[in-house]
C-alpha cells in the first residue's frame, strides 16, 4: 500500500457486476474501510451507477467501459489512484484470460495490485517484472499463509466470554457479509464495543481487522485458526460481541461452509441468511436448494443452538413481497425475519441486544 493518508481504488469486475461473480466488488462499493473506492469497471453497466444498480440507490461511484476510462476519469477529477482491485468471485477462483490486459496496463500506470482469486498474480513473471519495473507490488490475499504461522486447535475459545453470532447462509452468494456488516454498523450505533471475524477475501478488502481466508487454509488448521482469529479479538479488543461471517452453506454441493464456524467459534446465536426466490444452489442448475425447514433444522442439530433470526436476500422480489415474506417466515418457523439490506438492521439489532447482556456457555 502506498504511502499515503487514503487508498484509493478502481475495482475490476468485468462482465461480472449485478451478479453472483461480482460479489467483492458489491461488497466494495457498499462499505470498505480500507480503501476508498472510485469506480468500477464493467463495460456490461458503464455510465451507470454502481449503488443504483445493486441497491436503488445512487452511491456516486461510477460504472465505466475500461481501466483507461477510470484512469481519465480520475485524472479530470485531479483524484490520485493507488490501487486496481480484482472484484471478480467467480465459480472455481479462476482470474479471466481477458482480465490481463487491465492488469498490465494497470501496473504500467504505477497501481498496485489486490487480488482474493486462487490465480495468484504474484506468481505470474510477467506482470511481476512489471511490478518490479514500475515499483508497485501484487497482494495476492487467498496465498496460503505458512505453516509456521498457523494455529491448530487447542479449546482456548472456552476463554472467550463475549457473545459470539455466526451469520451462516442456505447458499454461497447469498449475502451473508453484508449482513453482518450491517448487524456490526447497527450494533455500534447502540453503544456496543463489536468486531466482524471475517473469514473471505472481501471481508479482509473491507477492513475487518480480524480476518482469515478459510479458501486458503490447509483442512488441518481451519479450526485452530477460527479459533485463534475469533481470541484474538476477544483479547485484544474487549467486544461485547463478535459478528462471525459465514462462508458457503451446510448443505451446498460445491461450497459447504458453516460446520467449522459452528464447531470451532462455539456461537451463542444464530442468523441464517435467506434468498426465498432462489431455487437452485448457487452455480449448479438442477440441485435445488434444500427447504429452510430442513436448514434450520440441520443447523440446529450441529450447533445445540436455536437460529435466532432469519435474514432474507430479496432477489428477484418486488418490494411489496419482503414484508409479507417476512411475515410468512415468523409464522412458519417462529423464528423473526428481517430484510437488512432493505431495511436496515436496527430492527435485527434491537432483537439481539437482549441476548448480549447474558453470558452463553457452549453446552
Amino acid at each position: 500500500m502506498k504511502m499515503n493518508d487514503t487508498n484509493n481504488a478502481i475495482v475490476y469486475c468485468e462482465g461480472s457486476f449485478n451478479t453472483t461473480n461480482g460479489k467483492t466488488a458489491h461488497g466494495l462499493v457498499r462499505f470498505t474501510e480500507r480503501f476508498r473506492i472510485l469506480a468500477v469497471i464493467d463495460s456490461i453497466y458503464a455510465g451507470k451507477d454502481s449503488g443504483l444498480i445493486l441497491d436503488g440507490t445512487p452511491n456516486g461511484i461510477p460504472v465505466l467501459a475500461d481501466l483507461n476510462d477510470g484512469l481519465i476519469l480520475c485524472a479530470n477529477r485531479g483524484t490520485r489512484v493507488d490501487s486496481l482491485i480484482i472484484g471478480l468471485a467467480p465459480d472455481g477462483g479462476r482470474l479471466p484470460e481477458t482480465a490481463i490486459p487491465d492488469i498490465r496496463s494497470a501496473l504500467k500506470a504505477r497501481l498496485d495490485i489486490y487480488s482474493g482469486l486462487h490465480d495468484y498474480l504474484s506468481d505470474n513473471q510477467e506482470l511481476a517484472q512489471l511490478a518490479e519495473r514500475y515499483s508497485c507490488t501484487i497482494t495476492d490475499i487467498r496465498k496460503p499463509p505458512k505453516i509456521e504461522n498457523l494455529h491448530f486447535f487447542s479449546d482456548k475459545i472456552k476463554e472467550v466470554k463475549c457473545t459470539k453470532i455466526a451469520v451462516l447462509g442456505t447458499d454461497s452468494a447469498v449475502g451473508k457479509r453484508t449482513t453482518a456488516w450491517k448487524l456490526v454498523h447497527s450494533l455500534r450505533n447502540r453503544g456496543y464495543r463489536v468486531e466482524l471475524i471475517g473469514t473471505g477475501q472481501t471481508a479482509w478488502l473491507q477492513g475487518a481487522k480480524y480476518s482469515i481466508i478459510l479458501d486458503s487454509l490447509i483442512n488441518d488448521f481451519v479450526a485452530g485458526e477460527i479459533e485463534h482469529v475469533i481470541h484474538e479479538a476477544w483479547k485484544n479488543e474487549n467486544p461485547d460481541v463478535l459478528i462471525l461471517e459465514g462462508q458457503g452453506s451446510l448443505l451446498n454441493p460445491a461450497y459447504p461452509g458453516g460446520f467449522e464456524l459452528m464447531a470451532a467459534g462455539r456461537p451463542d446465536l444464530v442468523i441464517l441468511q435467506h434468498a426465498p426466490n432462489r431455487k437452485e444452489y448457487d452455480g449448479f442448475p438442477g440441485y435445488r436448494i434444500h427447504p429452510l425447514n430442513h436448514q434450520i433444522l440441520a443447523i440446529e442439530l450441529i450447533s445445540g443452538k436455536k437460529v435466532s433470526a432469519i435474514t432474507l436476500n430479496h432477489e428477484n422480489m418486488r418490494h411489496p413481497e419482503i414484508r409479507e415474506t417476512c411475515a410468512a417466515i415468523k409464522k412458519e418457523h417462529g423464528i423473526p425475519a428481517f430484510d437488512v439490506l432493505e431495511f436496515g438492521a436496527e430492527d435485527l439489532a434491537k432483537l439481539i441486544q437482549k441476548f448480549i447482556s447474558y453470558e452463553h456457555a457452549w453446552s
